[in-house]
């Protein structure tokens, strides 16, 4: 559970950890982190306009967002919005709201794309795919003018990797092990641990393009990011990888006051 006032918003570049928190009063409304998860994704939302080509994300957090984007549209408050999905499972809901879809053949530039992210570092660096679909993610998001991603004050981490969770790589089945016994061996010096994801039976987790995901668990800082990804991505047999580097706009951060929001290449 989380207490928030009437929810705060607050724009700084302060990480949320530095930021001190007032003794709240004993009336004080208890929200859950889902409760703030919705607040931060309707605040997301207010970056939305008519005739807007929207990316819609994946997860616990960017769902809410897709909802509102449905209830606006219904409401005729939105007009002209179409939605390009990041996995079959918002693609479901998304027509189930209503909302039109289209692909990136037809707009291979999008407005707007809002989604969840596992890690954010300071510099608003991602770690996604968690749940399965950073490649699709990527691509979106990546042919996006403005990203904005939503997350709990809890995905905020000094450097990537920094919470023990999961880096997904997506890999082709095609001799997964041998690719992942190459990653293992490549992220050693990060204390690297490498293993395939499993599905809710026991098998193979199989992304919506077909290819496996090995999660890497690190011990220490990867230090250049960018050194990192190209070195995964030389690898044959990698796909992709869940760090997203320098693409995000804004992070929106849904915390124990409220949410507060972080700007890329802020001054402040």
């Amino acid at each position: 559970m989380a207490l928030a006032y009437d929810p705060l918003f607050i724009t700084s570049d302060k990480s949320p950890m530095d930021v001190p928190s007032p003794q709240p009063p004993s009336s004080m409304i208890l929200l859950t982190q889902d409760e703030l998860k919705r607040i931060a994704a309707y605040k997301a939302v207010d970056f939305v306009q008519s005739g807007m080509v929207l990316g819609l994300g994946t997860g616990s957090t960017a769902k809410h967002a897709v909802h509102r984007i449905g209830e606006l549209l219904r409401q005729g408050k939105l007009e002209n919005i179409v939605g390009i999905p990041t996995s079959k499972k918002t693609q479901e809901q998304a027509l189930s709201l209503g909302i039109p879809l289209s692909d990136l053949d037809a707009h291979p530039v999008i407005d707007l794309s809002i989604d969840g992210a596992d890690e954010v570092d300071p510099y608003l660096n991602l770690v996604k795919g968690r749940g399965g679909s950073l490649l699709r993610e990527k691509m979106i998001e990546g042919a996006s003018k403005k990203f904005v991603v939503i997350v709990d004050e809890t995905k905020m981490v000094k450097h990537l990797g920094g919470s023990k969770m999961a880096l997904p790589v997506e890999v082709v089945p095609f001799c997964w092990k041998f690719t992942a016994g190459k990653l293992r061996e490549m992220m050693e010096g990060y204390g690297c641990e490498a293993k395939l994801r499993l599905g809710e039976r026991g098998e193979a987790f199989v992304t919506d393009n077909g290819n496996y995901i090995v999660d890497m668990y690190l011990e220490k800082d990867m230090g250049d990011l960018s050194v990192v990804s190209d070195e995964i991505l030389r690898l044959p047999g990698v796909v992709e990888h869940g760090m997203f580097l320098d693409m995000a706009s804004t992070v929106i951060i849904a915390g124990e006051l409220g949410v507060k929001i972080k700007n890329k290449h802020s001054s402040c």
